[in-house]
């Protein structure tokens, strides 16, 4: 299984911009096969950054939903909206379990 996290800083004038090609990249992504939860915030504390948190089962499921178009929109309009260098961190895990 791989979590992947990915955060991004935008420039406030653009935060809509990439606030929606976000939106129209969730539903269809937790459709792909293999992917487990597809999540996209606005920190609560910086609104002009948003966090994914992705969980796949494989590297497969991570590159069908890469391929994405909606996906690809946002790739190609991050370099006119970002005020800084994205996080990104990919984890692999070896199991799971649920909490409480």
């Amino acid at each position: 299984m791989l979590i992947v996290r990915f955060k991004v800083k935008c420039r406030p004038e653009k935060v809509e911009d990439l606030r929606t090609a976000f939106e129209a990249v969730v539903a269809p992504s937790r459709t792909v096969e293999g992917v487990l939860h597809f999540d996209i915030a606005q920190d609560i504390t910086d609104p002009n950054s948003f966090i994914a948190t992705e969980v796949f089962v494989d590297k497969a499921a991570l590159a069908r939903q890469e391929s994405l178009p909606e996906v690809q929109t946002v790739i190609a309009l991050l370099p006119n909206v970002l005020a800084a260098d994205p996080e990104a961190t990919i984890y692999t895990v070896s199991s799971s379990e649920p909490w409480g």
